[in-house]
């Protein structure tokens, strides 16, 4: 399979630009006031409605559902993705707000929890979310650039397309094989970076090519 790319943490618009004319499938935005790729330090929520893609993904921590909706509406995103401890109530409260059209991933942090755990973890997410995102599990809620054990990805059924995120590198790339059931999207974002919210675009430009070379070997 040919994996689609999420470069999350974007902050510069010609930056962005470039990653829209390679054809990156997701672009993500951090609406997350504690973190440093914050977007709205840098970006407007108009600048980021008139971006041209249609994959544009907000990421918000334990944000207010009517917080989320407006920033939605404002910045024409196209996905939210929940990183924080948004329950199933929340959830379905969410997607009665912002309609159908609006993807919601929810993302699931992965620390030293028994695959059971995880199992159940998954079972309690609400049928109206869309994708799964699997990271490292950090008091920051992500972009530590560490990952955590792909193995455990193998002892679970996993119901719905998920995206793989922590830590992915080029030098970890041909370890994905390890894993039975594939994601259908890897996030990339510290790894990618010269500074927090600044992409370094070779690197990125490199595992694009090495996303390519793997679909075209299957």
């Amino acid at each position: 399979m040919k994996y689609q790319l999420k470069v999350c943490g974007l902050t510069k618009l010609n930056q962005i630009k470039e990653l829209v004319e390679l054809k990156v499938d997701f672009l993500g935005f951090i609406f997350y006031e504690k973190s440093p790729r914050y977007v709205l330090n840098q970006l407007s929520l108009e600048q980021i409605s008139e971006i041209n893609h249609q994959r544009k993904v907000g990421i918000f921590v334990n944000e207010s559902i009517k917080g989320i909706s407006e920033i939605a509406s404002e910045a024409q995103l196209d996905i939210i993705q929940l990183h924080g401890d948004e329950d199933e109530k929340y959830i379905k409260l969410l997607r009665q707000m912002i309609g159908e059209n609006v993807k919601i991933i929810k993302v699931i942090r992965i620390g030293n929890q028994t695959s059971e755990e995880l199992k159940k973890t998954i079972n309690q997410q609400p049928t109206t979310i869309n994708y799964l995102l699997f990271d490292t599990d950090s008091k920051a809620f992500g972009g530590t650039g560490k990952t955590f054990d792909w193995n455990i990805l193998n002892d679970i059924e996993i119901p719905i397309p998920y995206f793989l995120s922590g830590g992915i590198s080029l030098e970890n790339f041909n370890q994905l094989t390890t894993i039975n059931h594939q994601p259908t999207a890897l996030d990339i974002n510290s790894k990618f970076e010269i500074e927090a919210g600044n992409k370094d675009l070779e690197k990125v430009k490199v595992f694009l090519s090495l996303i390519k070379n793997e679909a075209s070997s299957i």
